[in-house]
């Protein structure tokens, strides 16, 4: 009798399933996408108007084809059990495309939100047919990035240099980076002041520390240090009075399990992953991992999701484990999805390990350390959110000194509940063992008063978690696309990432210049957001794939035709500097790297001497008097530096605004 044949994506996850089913069935793996369109050419049928993708095998598959095809002959059933999303839906067509006729009618799509005995066998009971609509949503993204990367880059290639290429998603998610650079350099910073008092309490070594409220009741923002002096003269030579005291019971709810986007975010804060590596790391969690007593197992179900619910089996069994390692008190009573109505983009599950009882210390020695660190991550998380709210009682006491009102807060925590399994990596609660809670009318001890200047700060720098929260929020991409826009903008050198922080380079900010000026419809964040809309809405049957590319094209056409006639006016010749080469006394010329410009000796490749690029700033340098040039970082984030380098050391991070009398 012949086998029945189950097609994966990897070999990994083939070996995994290939346990579960055993001899009845033979498991292989297609190693991913094994047709896409031409590189060579755009391979979209736009002339004819048909818009139709001209898809080849993929360079490199064509051994495996045909190790599929011969699969595919003497197979009984074949089951297509690619990842249940949009990507393996598409990989599952183009699989069932290039095998022959006969076969394809022994065609069934399969999908498992977890990589467990009992999911892949229930799947296996229940095959379909490929869900085209499904598939559609994908070639439509796959047609539309296709589209703007192929007609929008040649552009890239004459204003500034080859090799460049545009996006639909990443030149969004560039600009949002880039204006986010505009408000940091034109951010001018406030003076403010905090005035507290160290206050002495009964039966305690340690001060409470009170804090400057304001005057009368009514709060006040100290913006000087005249104003600071007045208040704290007074206060050094007069007692505080207890005015007011409440106390209350805070409670903070348990958090819910984690999507694709938290997950990302979390593990960037808590482990210092990058979004790439959050994400290999959970593929290999999620496709299978050998523990001993299960053998090869997925650890985790799916990783590609944005919704919070969970199954109501996998929800009894996490109270069941709750209540027998924490107690009765500690359990969830109801099953929170927390989505809210929030339009999610699947029926997946959230992000939850597989089996509650394989804890993370138990196959601790069987896992990386990079493996470990996340499944303990996803596994805190997920018992967590099973979990009961913390309790906390606060006391907030009103100090009066005169007029002036100081006011400090005790929190203690009364019930831990989920904080007892699990704290997200940025909670930094100051608690109380014993909350301060004097009498009304009470004279308090006073310590040493302290006051201290203060600027406001301009917008942090997204960091990977901060872009990826942003690009949700704005309903730009999708879980599956988070990681990949981020780590393309860095590999292309249009981002650079020092520590966490992400910062635009040179050739970044070249690249927005032309897309904000010639395509801006394209880099609106409301434009993109509607498009993920109307790919949804492809999804589930409402919208025709094709109408979306018809409607898209014409105004993209029309705005690189625009585009290339007012390029094609400025005359594309290297920008002479006035910097002599000092190998053969020509006028260095102004050139594009992968790093952004440098300057070039226009007789290359005779002489090939280079200098770095200063751009001048009309600035004086605070410390010698010299001008500041913007210099750029080994990894391309800019800065302000004295032209007198190395004789003068002076750097900012920020342009300083005095300018200068010979500007």
């Amino acid at each position: 009798m012949a086998k029945n044949l189950v097609i994966v994506e990897s070999p990994s996850k083939a070996k995994t399933i290939q346990r579960f089913l055993g001899s009845g069935y033979s498991v292989i793996a297609s190693g991913g996408h094994v047709r896409d369109l031409p590189k060579s050419q755009l391979g979209i049928d736009v002339e004819g108007g048909t818009f139709d993708p001209k898809y080849i095998t993929i360079r490199g598959k064509g051994e495996q084809l045909a190790l599929l095809r011969k699969e595919v002959k003497k197979a009984g059933k074949i089951y297509l059990a690619t990842d249940p999303d949009r990507e393996g839906e598409a990989i599952s067509w183009h699989l069932s495309s290039v095998f022959p006729d006969d076969a394809k009618k022994k065609c069934y799509r399969v999908t498992f939100n977890e990589i467990t005995k009992n999911a892949v066998k229930e799947a296996m009971k229940s095959p379909r047919k490929i869900d085209m609509d499904i598939v559609d949503a994908q070639q439509a993204r796959r047609v539309l990035d296709r589209l703007v990367g192929y007609l929008i880059s040649p552009l890239l290639w004459k204003k500034i240099k080859r090799g460049l290429s545009a996006g639909r998603v990443q030149s969004v998610v560039l600009r949002i980076i880039a204006d986010r650079e505009d408000e940091i350099a034109a951010f001018v910073p406030e003076e403010y002041w905090s005035l507290e008092a160290d206050i002495k309490t009964a039966g305690s070594k340690k001060p409470v520390v009170a804090r400057y409220y304001g005057e009368n009741g009514k709060k006040e923002d100290l913006k000087s240090g005249e104003r600071v002096n007045i208040i704290k003269n007074y206060v050094e030579k007069n007692d505080f009075v207890v005015s007011d005291i409440k106390t209350g019971e805070r409670v903070r709810k348990a958090p819910l399990p984690f999507t694709t986007s938290t997950l990302q975010q979390e593990a960037s804060k808590a482990l210092n992953f990058s979004t790439v590596k959050t994400m290999r790391v959970a593929q290999q969690l999620y496709e299978g991992v050998a523990v001993k007593g299960h053998g090869t197992i997925g650890l985790i179900t799916y990783l590609r999701t944005d919704s919070t619910r969970i199954s109501d089996e996998a929800h009894k069994a996490c109270i069941e484990y709750v209540k027998e390692n924490y107690g009765e008190a500690f359990a969830a009573k109801e099953n929170n999805s927390g989505n809210g109505g929030k339009k999610i983009q699947d029926a997946h599950e959230a992000i939850r390990p597989t089996y509650i009882d394989i804890t993370p210390a138990s196959v601790k020695s069987e896992l990386t350390n990079e493996q470990f660190r996340l499944y303990q991550l996803i596994w805190r998380r997920f018992v967590a959110s099973r979990m009961a709210a913390a309790k906390y009682i606060n006391s907030t006491i009103t100090l009066k000194c005169g007029n002036y009102d100081f006011k400090t807060v005790s929190t203690k925590l009364d019930f831990e509940g989920f904080m007892s399994v699990y704290n997200e990596a940025d909670d930094n609660e100051s608690l109380d063992k014993k909350l301060f809670i004097p009498a009304p009318g009470e004279k308090m001890g006073r310590g040493e008063i302290r006051s201290e200047q203060h600027f406001t700060q301009p917008p942090a720098h997204f960091t990977e978690a901060s872009m990826v929260k942003t690009m949700e929020e704005l309903g730009i991409g999708r879980p599956s696309t988070y990681a990949p826009t981020i780590s393309t903008l860095i590999s292309r050198h249009y981002v650079s990432k020092e520590g966490k922080n992400l910062f635009i380079t040179e050739t970044g900010e070249a690249v927005n210049g032309i897309m904000k000026d010639y395509f801006s419809s394209i880099v609106k964040v409301d434009f993109t957001a509607n498009m993920e809309m109307l790919l949804d809405g492809v999804e589930e049957g409402s919208v025709n794939w094709k109408e979306i590319v018809k409607n898209f094209y014409p105004d993209l056409n029309e705005a690189v035709k625009v585009a290339q006639e007012e390029i094609d006016k400025i005359k594309i010749a290297d920008e002479v500097s006035d910097v002599q080469c000092d190998v053969c006394g020509r006028m260095m010329v102004i050139k594009y790297g992968p790093h952004g410009k440098f300057l070039g000796c226009p007789g290359f490749p005779e002489c090939k001497n280079t200098k770095p690029f200063l751009e001048k700033t009309g600035v004086s340098c605070p410390k010698c008097g010299k001008e500041l040039v913007i210099r750029r970082t080994r990894k391309g984030r800019r800065y302000y530096g004295c032209e007198n380098y190395p004789e003068c050391d002076f750097m900012s991070w920020s342009k300083p605004k005095e300018e200068t009398t010979n500007s």
